[in-house]
């Protein structure tokens, strides 16, 4: 029995997430699920975004199903997400970016991963007024933290039997912050003679995934330029809707949706799971449950081939409800 936290989240978090949940229980994994709040909503319940009880809750369960979360302009509390990840040190993002068939895209047999490093770079939010009119941002980069995530990349690598790793980076201008992260890449990538390593500049790899994603098998790079080109690799396979994401660290794990809370449509059953319970499904197998995590995978691909039962944004008229039977079902 594991002790799964899930996290509602604002919008359409709490239909997505409950289809994920009923996807697991289908999968035949006994779960215990503990609710815990975070977001827009809690913010105004609650004075606070991420209260501490969630945290504490994230870190005590085998694993966290986390929903969209939103913020609202005016309103001051920075990103829940990054304040997550620098709290529980979920240093390493994990963003499988995977063709499925019956997804119109430009390419049909893309398969390759982003890892991100979660905690530093720009996203460290230090940042102040030098003068009116001038602000000063800090870009942290440290080599503890840089070998840390070039060590999960070659680790993931060689558990999932992948052949090479790039590392993207702008060394060439940032020859400190940068020049610090690729050496820190070439020194953990020396004791993985198994697996390639090569390196690019990140303005290169952008154009060199829009132009020809199959030059990539694993990327590992710092968290502005993982933010950017892991929603990039995402619409190569469909878009945010149905990619899911990872966020790992060595205490806690949360599983999300990383697209946004679609107001508009949230309450009338019409949101589209399938990035969360894709999420799920890496959840699975974090878990060690790789049997479960390949049928619930394999039953997502078989009902978006299979295209009668697809939520309107995959091109169909299915609603929430419909799709997840349909996702049960192909289970058997």
């Amino acid at each position: 029995m594991y002790n799964i936290v899930y996290i509602p989240g604002d919008g359409i978090g709490p239909e997505v997430v409950n289809a994920a949940m009923r996807v697991v229980d289908a999968a035949g994994v006994a779960c215990n699920w503990q609710e815990a709040h975070a977001g827009l909503g809690t913010f105004e319940a609650t004075g606070d975004p991420l209260p501490e009880a969630t945290l504490d809750a994230i870190r005590g369960a085998h694993a966290t199903l986390k929903g969209p979360t939103a913020t609202a302009s005016g309103v001051g509390f920075r990103s829940v997400n990054v304040a997550m990840r620098q709290k529980l040190q979920l240093y390493a993002n994990f963003r499988p970016a995977r063709s499925i068939p019956g997804i119109k895209s430009r390419y049909d047999d893309v398969d390759l991963i982003v890892i991100r490093e979660n905690t530093e770079g720009l996203y460290s939010g230090i940042e102040h007024t030098v003068v009116p009119g001038v602000v000063e941002s800090l870009r942290i980069i440290s080599s503890k933290a840089s070998e840390r995530i070039a060590k999960f990349a070659f680790d993931t690598a060689r558990r999932q039997g992948r052949k090479r790793v790039t590392c993207v980076h702008k060394a060439n201008i940032l020859k400190l912050s940068d020049g610090l992260f690729l050496e820190s890449c070439k020194k953990i990538a020396a004791d993985y003679s198994d697996i390639e390593f090569d390196d690019c500049i990140v303005d290169a790899a952008a154009m060199k995934l829009v132009i020809d994603p199959h030059q990539f098998d694993m990327l590992v790079m710092e968290n502005l330029f993982g933010d950017i080109l892991s929603d990039l690799t995402s619409g190569l396979v469909g878009g945010l809707g149905v990619t899911p994401s990872a966020n790992v660290g060595d205490d806690a794990a949360v599983f999300e949706a990383v697209h946004g809370t679609a107001p508009d449509i949230a309450g009338k059953g019409l949101a589209n799971p399938t990035a969360l319970v894709q999420s799920a499904v890496l959840m699975l197998r974090f878990l060690g449950e790789k049997e479960a995590a390949d049928r619930v995978e394999n039953a997502i691909r078989q009902v978006i081939a299979e295209g009668t039962s697809l939520t309107g944004d995959l091109g169909g008229s299915a609603g929430t409800e419909d799709y997840t039977k349909a996702i049960i079902a192909a289970m058997g």
